[in-house]
């Protein structure tokens, strides 16, 4: 066990920045837990998840408004998604950078849609630094300050590891289920 602490505190800013360009929140919390029992450095963690988030929200506007055929190419399957990505834009205006962020399913084609349109390149820039300071900040304080909670949550899990893939399966479910609703083509 010692071992895979002294991995993740030689690794794991390494993997919170990895991680974090895509958006995922698990690194952030699993780094303010770390953090929590002195392995390691919550501001640092906080500051890696931050600006890999805020970059890897820029490399999808830069791709989608740059590079558009390619990346219609790559997302021919997801369209009805990228649509419903589309009206949420449109009826959450600039609220739905930040929303975004904290929501799976959506965080990363809400900056591919806003990279399709001529939405202003600096009031992305400006509210997606700010929605990623707040997302870096609510994960990172929040896990750590939850650090013995979470403890014991991994504790009973390793203790009774059905547990794990039963919660897998139903949050996964349920976003699924959400997903397929939202992007259900509705019948007139």
């Amino acid at each position: 066990m010692e071992d895979t602490f002294s991995n993740l505190a030689t690794y794991g800013y390494i993997g919170l920045f990895l991680y974090s360009l895509g958006g995922g929140f698990v690194a952030i919390i699993a780094a303010g837990v770390l953090s929590f029992m002195g392995k390691m450095d919550l501001t640092t963690s906080i500051l890696i998840a931050f600006v890999a988030n805020a970059l890897g929200d820029f490399l999808l506007f830069y791709m989608a408004r740059y590079q558009k055929t390619m990346m219609m190419d790559g997302l021919k399957k997801h369209r009805r998604k990228l649509a419903l990505a589309h009206i949420m834009m449109k009826k959450n205006g600039s609220w739905i950078i930040l929303f975004q962020k904290f929501v799976y399913g959506i965080k990363t084609l809400i900056p591919i849609a806003i990279g399709l349109t001529k939405y202003d390149f600096k009031k992305f820039a400006i509210l997606n630094v700010l929605s990623a300071g707040v997302w870096a900040l609510a994960f990172g304080l929040g896990s750590y300050y939850s650090g013995s909670f979470l403890m014991n949550i991994a504790e009973t899990i390793s203790q009774k590891p059905w547990i794990a893939p039963i919660v897998l399966v139903v949050l996964g479910g349920a976003l699924w289920l959400y997903m397929t609703h939202a992007t259900k083509r509705k019948v007139k």
